[in-house]
């Protein structure tokens, strides 16, 4: 039997006690995750730090493997020293923080949104499938596990439906993580892109919390929970198309929620109490504090000169002084690529780490 997926809404019972139970506990994570992210006073602080942390990830489950040390030195903007995978994580971002200017600014998800999205993370601009061909196979073994929908006019049929599931709350009156978790079974096994699917659809999770007003900004991203139980995400998304088994992927969905938004709490903690020790230190015994740098340090946590410049607006010398002053007194540890020094926030690098 080759199962293909349908218009939404599915009739299954999406509210049954073991969901209703595990949706409580997923509120009260998202609900304080939503309340401490206000209070990092620069939203690219944690948007910049996250992001990428999700991307790394998200890339990870596709196997493109790369270091936070090979990240944040593309971040610099030195051509000749970003790796394949680095870029490949560098369009995941800038999809993402597009996906998010799109939710914020029109309120709504489309098709034409999340073709936006996938053309800035693939870099071509191919569109919905249109030739036939396309299968899901075991990575390890090659067999062929699903056939997603071949037809290019049911392909965009199904993802009308999704986008009017995704923007119209009236098709269901499930909660919205419930929703999300459906959302993203429906996108993948729709499987609308010749590629990207993937990280497209773990974009599309976070957004549509945003958009569902859950969440502020794009912080909470589950592809670390999917790449820690991978075989299980795997798993139970076919097990919803070979047995019905909607429960055991909702509570699987609903576990990554709330078990991330806690990881995500601890981590934005250590971040705003590394922010106050340095703050203290900068204001104590440097001449040339100001929130702007520190906001500098957090936001860009590998700089160079011409970054502070811009960002502070002041000449290339004082820049450099600032630096290497700030290295002096470890605060930065300071390094070099080719003819260019660069400077890290090694504290708050650690902090990313352990997270």
């Amino acid at each position: 039997m080759n199962w293909q997926p349908k218009q939404l809404p599915y009739d299954t019972n999406l509210d049954t006690i073991a969901i209703l139970k595990k949706l409580a506990v997923a509120h009260r994570s998202l609900a304080e995750l939503k309340g401490i992210a206000q209070s990092i006073p620069k939203q690219e602080i944690l948007i910049n730090s996250l992001a990428l942390q999700e991307a790394k990830d998200s890339s990870e489950v596709e196997n493109i493997v790369t270091t936070h040390d090979e990240l944040y030195k593309s971040s610099l903007q030195i051509n000749s020293y970003i790796s394949p995978q680095s870029k490949e994580v560098q369009n995941y971002v800038a999809a993402l923080k597009r996906g998010f200017e799109i939710v914020k600014t029109k309120q709504v998800l489309t098709i034409n949104g999340i073709l936006e999205i996938q053309e800035v993370l693939e870099k071509n601009n191919a569109g919905l499938r249109k030739v036939p061909g396309t299968t899901l196979k075991n990575q390890k073994t090659g067999e062929v596990i699903f056939e997603p929908p071949q037809d290019a006019q049911m392909i965009k049929s199904l993802m009308e439906n999704l986008e009017e599931y995704i923007n119209d709350p009236m098709i269901s009156d499930y909660d919205p993580i419930v929703k999300m978790a459906v959302i993203h079974f429906q996108f993948e096994s729709i499987h609308p892109f010749y590629d990207g699917n993937g990280r497209t659809g773990r974009i599309i999770n976070i957004l549509y919390l945003v958009l569902s007003d859950l969440l502020e900004l794009p912080i909470l991203y589950l592809s670390r929970y999917i790449i820690q139980n991978k075989a299980d995400y795997y798993r139970l998304l076919q097990s919803v198309r070979t047995e019905n088994a909607w429960e055991a992927w909702i509570l699987f969905m609903l576990d990554a929620v709330d078990k991330t938004a806690k990881q995500t709490i601890g981590l934005i903690q250590a971040i705003k109490l590394l922010m106050q020790k340095i703050k203290s230190e900068l204001r104590e015994n440097y001449k040339f504090y100001s929130q702007e740098l520190l906001n500098h340090l957090f936001k860009q946590p590998y700089t160079k000169i011409e970054f502070l410049m811009t960002e502070l607006n002041i000449s290339r010398i004082t820049a450099a002084a600032y630096l290497n002053v700030l290295t002096k007194n470890k605060l930065l540890v300071k390094h070099k690529i080719g003819k260019s020094n660069y400077y890290i926030n090694w504290q708050l690098m650690e902090i990313s780490g352990k997270v």
